[in-house]
């Protein structure tokens, strides 16, 4: 009887488990499929608002397609609501008999027919079914995904693809989109061989004092070089000059540099005929070298002035606090 027993139990084992995972497999499914549509308006609003779908109306929506089991009697509504709170529910026509398997006389026989539809079937149906209503400008359509839901919006004038994305709840697509957008628009800068300004802070406070703020155009043939002003406020006490750098990438795009700087007080001084440095030098030289720290705005900071000063510290990068500069 025991023997009889185990492996009973050895396979209602395996069944339970595969029960579970396959409940929590859907059960994730069906969660990244509700956080894609809540997400749908947001990623659908720049096209609605000023791009390729303003103005276009009505959309026919052809398929609200489910891609699980779990998911099949809840899917299509949702898909319908959803995308019609993004477009609008004034501009939003169903189709019912696009989702439905047709039948058409052609030739003296009947074709059957069960894929996807053409546009020109789409015309049709919309032209026999939408009675004195104006004719659909474009169709969509509405499909689950593993991560999510993907949308398409085709032109039913032109068979122009109007929208086409991916979305997921975390939007890891768009990010992952702007990404390389941006890193392309940067080696197309870099092979024009456009400046691009910068607007640093430095800020070496230990042991020496040196703080300034650097505004300089990135240029040359792979945009390593680095030149512009710089206006000092510590080392010297109120000052302006010129500064260059230059970027090692091989030393994790380490920057080496020195600035020029004339120290604004000393230099009225002079102009009025007062002998002798004010507060600073007239001139100070100051050696720059910056550490940027991948993926934030900061940087380790090293400078040696002609005053005496050395100074360790951090470089706020890029900042834009002077609303006058890109």
């Amino acid at each position: 009887m025991v023997l009889s027993l185990r492996p009973n139990r050895l396979l209602f084992g395996l069944a339970l488990l595969l029960v579970v995972t396959a409940s929590s497999t859907a059960r994730a499914q069906r969660e990244s499929s509700v956080d894609a549509l809540e997400r749908m308006a947001e990623a659908l609003e720049p096209a609605v608002n000023g791009g390729a779908l303003e103005g276009v109306a009505p959309i026919i929506l052809v398929g609200a397609r489910p891609a699980f089991e779990e998911t099949r009697t809840w899917f299509p509504t949702a898909a319908v609501v959803a995308f019609a709170d993004a477009v609008g529910r004034g501009k939003l026509r169903a189709c019912e008999a696009c989702m439905q398997p047709r039948v058409q006389a052609e030739g003296g026989a009947f074709v059957y027919s069960s894929g996807a539809m053409s546009i020109a079937e789409i015309v049709a149906v919309d032209t026999d079914t939408r009675g004195a209503g104006a004719p659909a400008a474009a169709a969509a359509w509405v499909d689950e995904t593993d991560d999510g839901v993907a949308i398409r919006v085709v032109s039913l004038r032109t068979g122009q693809i109007l929208f086409a994305r991916n979305i997921d709840g975390q939007l890891k697509e768009q990010k992952r989109t702007a990404q390389v957008f941006t890193f392309t628009d940067d080696v197309e800068r870099r092979l024009r061989g456009e400046s691009l300004t910068h607007v640093w802070l430095d800020l070496a406070l230990v042991p020496g004092q040196h703080v300034s703020v650097d505004v300089v155009d990135q240029f040359g043939d792979k945009n390593l070089d680095m030149a512009g002003l710089t206006f000092s406020i510590f080392d010297p006490i109120v000052g302006v000059g010129g500064v260059y750098y230059r970027v090692i990438p091989e030393a994790f795009n380490l920057t080496i540099g020195a600035q020029a700087v004339v120290s604004i007080p000393t230099a009225a001084g002079a102009a009025l005929g007062v002998e002798g440095d004010l507060l600073d030098p007239l001139f100070t030289g100051v050696v720059v070298v910056r550490w940027p720290i991948p993926q934030t705005a900061y940087g380790v900071l090293l400078t040696a002035s002609t005053n005496g000063q050395i100074g360790l510290g951090i470089t706020l990068m890029n900042i834009n606090f002077l609303p006058v500069l890109p």
